[in-house]
């Protein structure tokens, strides 16, 4: 989105393209720089991390992964990176403090913001006896040094060096969550990313604990005590004034960190005083609920205070696109989206109506709906985050399994469900693996979406892959269930691919509301499935499905045509599903 050709959506209020100072802002917005500079500070705690579980091999080995390790973030432009991003990161919490509004965070967002803002207090200390000395005094902080001082010196600043490795890890995985939850293969990757959470810190603790039980019995030989306290400047008759010299430092450091969270505060209290003065803006929803707040917040601050409820399942950071609304009234009086802000719209398609409400700040009064039920489960609001009430090109895919009415016939109710169970249950298996969502179950059959998070080309590519994988599935089925069955399960796909509309259908009073896709390509699909077994095909796929796909068909098409339309639709016939080219 940051081409320079790229030009406003109309009723933005934008004008022109896109200028190289556009460009920049968009290249170092805020919520970019906070998740690269977190992402450079989470891999060095990786780093540390996995040279502390080196340990549980021996103290020499942890010795001599330091070096390597020591050595890859001293490398000058590493290094200037690594800090960078420290400053970066901590001023950008900090700057949280001034500009958050006057809501309660998430549960989550909270616990993240506060274990960040506790880590300089845990770890002052130990940067400051490392990295400070080294720079001060040419030291060369080595792991038996340190480790004889958290496990024989001070076991305490031992459990807090501990506690801060856990609080450190925390804090960066709630932040690579709220990074990654949205993503569409997150739910598939969730359990590896869940086991490497937890036992990374654990091996780490592990190594540790070990490496310091083994310092604490080498204390007791003089030789490699001296030794080792030479060498971390711990002796000598320098000794106390470097120590007293680097608790200035410390002191300083923590006397710094509490004024910026003192002036932020007091920051924020000015701010609102401001805001104050500047006057007030009245914001209106479709409810009725209405309210006045101060000029300069967002949509979504306003509805905080309020008390509207609003969803938000990104914290308000411009991510996940559950906190637009729909603004009434001429688009174009609004300040123009940012581009970081017009990024997420154009990737839902959404329309110049269309806002998110963590992003618009108002300068007069306004009227919006939101379009994300504020109660919707997580689950799914990330799928309405990737389309909800717009228009886009998706791929409908319909499976029937037939024969259904005879079978419930000749056997009795329960092993009928079960079988149909079964083949649902083979049916859904193969469209998830593909990448699509099954959206409705139909009797025994199933419609499901390809394209809610995906391109069209991909999106058609990954359907006409799930009906090779259907085929497969329900014939390792049949072969399962061959002694039970006295002929194989047979089944009709249609699929065409074209733009629907997104959204719910259904009342809110009732709680009955199915999210679905209307338009010309569910219709073209239903009716196609149904034409499978007069055709004597398991699939019918419309052209437009391979046209979408940028792949050859498999043979010509051929005419069909469809009830409900006048003119025929070009499809072709695919005889064994299994059988079809992966695209």
């Amino acid at each position: 989105m940051t081409g320079a050709d790229r030009t406003s959506p109309p009723g933005t209020g934008s004008a022109g393209p896109e200028s190289a100072w556009d460009r920049l802002g968009t290249a170092l917005n805020l919520r970019r720089v906070r998740l690269w500079s977190g992402l450079v500070l989470f891999a060095y705690v990786v780093a540390h991390l996995a040279n502390h579980a080196v340990g549980n091999v021996s103290l020499a080995a942890m010795e001599a992964v330091l070096d390597a390790v020591t050595a890859f973030w001293r490398f000058p432009p590493i290094a200037w990176l690594l800090y960078g991003a420290l400053l970066a990161h901590l001023g950008l919490a900090i700057w949280t403090l001034y500009a958050r509004p006057r809501f309660r965070p998430g549960l989550a967002e909270a616990l993240q913001l506060g274990l960040g803002l506790s880590l300089p207090l845990l770890l002052v200390g130990h940067v400051v006896g490392t990295k400070v000395a080294s720079a001060l005094y040419a030291d060369h902080p080595t792991y038996p040094g340190q480790l004889h001082f958290f496990f024989v010196v001070s076991p305490a600043a031992g459990v807090q060096q501990a506690l801060a490795l856990v609080v450190a890890w925390t804090h960066g995985c709630l932040g690579i969550w709220q990074w990654l939850r949205l993503k569409p293969w997150y739910r598939r990757a969730a359990p590896l990313l869940l086991a490497a959470a937890v036992l990374l810190p654990t091996v780490s603790l592990l190594g540790f604990l070990q490496a310091g039980r083994e310092v604490r019995a080498l204390a007791a030989k003089p030789d490699w005590l001296a030794a080792t306290l030479a060498e971390s400047g711990a002796a000598g008759a320098d000794a106390a004034e470097r120590i007293a010299r680097l608790e200035g430092v410390q002191s300083l450091v923590l006397a710094v960190f509490g004024s910026a969270i003192l002036l932020a505060l007091a920051g924020r209290l000015v701010r609102h005083g401001v805001a104050r003065r500047q006057g007030f803006i009245r914001v209106t929803y479709a409810d009725g609920k209405a309210g006045q707040v101060p000029r300069g917040l967002t949509v979504l601050e306003a509805s905080r205070i309020l008390r509207v409820p609003h969803a938000a399942i990104c914290g308000g950071r411009g991510r996940c696109s559950t906190c637009r609304v729909r603004v009434f009234g001429e688009p174009g009086r609004l300040p123009a989206p940012l581009l970081a802000e017009r990024a997420v719209l154009d990737r839902v398609g959404a329309g110049p109506q269309v806002r998110l409400a963590c992003q618009l700040r108002p300068e007069a009064d306004i009227r919006v709906a939101p379009l994300i039920p504020p109660a919707a489960a997580f689950a799914e609001a990330r799928r309405q985050a990737q389309g909800s009430g717009e228009e886009r090109v998706v791929v409908a895919f319909f499976v029937d399994m037939r024969g259904s009415t005879r079978l419930a016939e000749e056997r009795l109710p329960f092993d009928t469900v079960f079988l149909i169970n079964r083949f649902l249950e083979a049916v859904a298996r193969a469209v998830d693996r593909e990448g699509g969502q099954p959206n409705q179950f139909l009797g025994d059959g199933m419609m499901a979406l390809f394209g809610l998070a995906t391109p069209p080309e991909a999106a058609a590519r990954a359907a006409l892959a799930a009906v090779a994988a259907v085929g497969r599935e329900i014939a390792a089925l049949n072969e399962m269930l061959r002694h039970d069955m006295p002929e194989p399960i047979r089944f009709g796909i249609g699929v065409a691919a074209g733009t629907a509309v997104l959204g719910e259908i259904g009342g809110h009073a009732t709680g009955h509301r199915v999210y679905t896709a209307i338009g010309d390509p569910v219709n073209v699909a239903a009716r196609l499935q149904g034409l499978t077994k007069r055709n004597g095909v398991e699939a019918l796929v419309a052209a437009s499905v391979y046209a979408t796909a940028s792949v050859a068909p498999p043979n010509a098409a051929t005419a069909v045509a469809l009830d409900g339309r006048d003119a025929p639709i070009e499809a072709h016939a695919i005889r064994h599903a299994a059988e079809i080219v992966r695209a």
